[in-house]
């Protein structure tokens, strides 16, 4: 999962030198998120259904996706 083919960089992310960004790696299974700017060091990894709703909380504007408002 963790191959350089695999992740991803957000296209609002721009490109060249001082981007501060995470990348994402996904699996049927797993997100994993990493830091762009050290890609050596261990990337967090989620199960993927946790890490779509924590995404779908984003979106929806409706706070941190814990359930708690």
């Amino acid at each position: 999962m963790t191959t350089p083919e695999t992740w991803q960089r957000s296209s609002y992310s721009g490109s060249g030198d001082g981007n501060n960004c995470v990348e994402i790696a996904r699996s049927p299974t797993r997100t994993a998120i990493r830091d762009s700017k050290h890609p050596a060091h261990d990337p967090l990894s989620f199960p993927a259904p946790a890490f779509n709703a924590f995404v779908d909380a984003l979106k929806s504007g409706s706070g941190d996706g814990l359930g708690d408002e």
